[in-house]
Formats: structure tokens, sequence, C-alpha cells
């Protein structure tokens, strides 16, 4: 049994052609790898997950944080008043005494310089406020 050559030429050039037969037995063995492995990764853990069965915790409302307006100028205006450092730091005081979660809600001009939302920002944190947010406009 003899085989043709598709050389045209009888030199001893190599041919050019790719053998694509490895490649496939390849892929295909990647395949069946992945078709066996993926069964076992999506497998879930069933859990039973606790209810809270407590009334008082079901009736929770979120609390109303104290909103810090700073305007374009670096005025300080806290619930619509205008106030001084100082001020804000003595009326924090007083907020985290009462309530050790208040929340602390920042809105800032977008024109206002770093150092005066810095200069807020150290004063709720000498006040023992641990919760600051901003608030932020939707376009």
């Amino acid at each position: 049994m003899a085989f043709a050559s598709f050389n045209q030429h009888d030199d001893d050039t190599p041919m050019a052609e790719i053998n694509v037969t490895p490649l496939v037995d390849v892929m295909l063995v990647l395949l069946i790898v992945f078709m066996i492995t993926m069964p076992v990764l999506t497998h879930s853990i069933p859990l039973q997950l606790p209810v809270a069965t407590d009334e008082k915790t079901a009736e929770i409302k979120p609390q109303k944080p104290v909103r810090l307006a700073i305007n374009a100028n670096g005025e300080y205006f806290l619930d619509e008043k205008q106030v001084s450092l100082d001020e804000l730091k003595t009326i924090l005081q007083q907020q985290h005494s009462t309530n050790p979660d208040v929340i602390l809600a920042i809105a800032a001009d977008k024109s206002v310089e770093y150092q005066t939302i810095t200069n807020a920002l150290q004063t709720a944190q000498q006040a023992s406020v641990g919760k600051i947010g901003f608030e932020t406009e939707i376009e």
C-alpha cells in the first residue's frame, strides 16, 4: 500500500500543513473533564437559616441621621442652622450621649475645598460619631 505525497516538489522540504488531530483530541478530553466537574462545582449546601422571633427587632425603624450641609463658601449648617466647628462638636457630643449610634450625613457642595470637609470629619471623630455618610445627587 503506497501513500501519495501532496508535495509537488520532489525535494525534501517539510510539509507546511498543521496536523489538528492532537488538538481535537485534547479539546475533547477537556470538554469531558469540564462536563464531569461542573455539577460538582454548582452543588449548593442546604442551610436552615434562623428566623427572628423577637417582636422588638421586627419593629425597629431606621433612625433619622443628623444632616450637616456645607455650602460653597465653606459654611456649616446643621439642620439648616449655621454653626461653627466648636458648636458642631458640642451638638454631636450631645447627640452621641443620647444615642451612641447617631448617624451624621454630610451634604457638601462640589466646589467646597477638601480641607473644609476634612475639618468636619475630624470634628465628628472628636465627638465620637462612628457612623458617617455622604449625600450625593443622582444624575
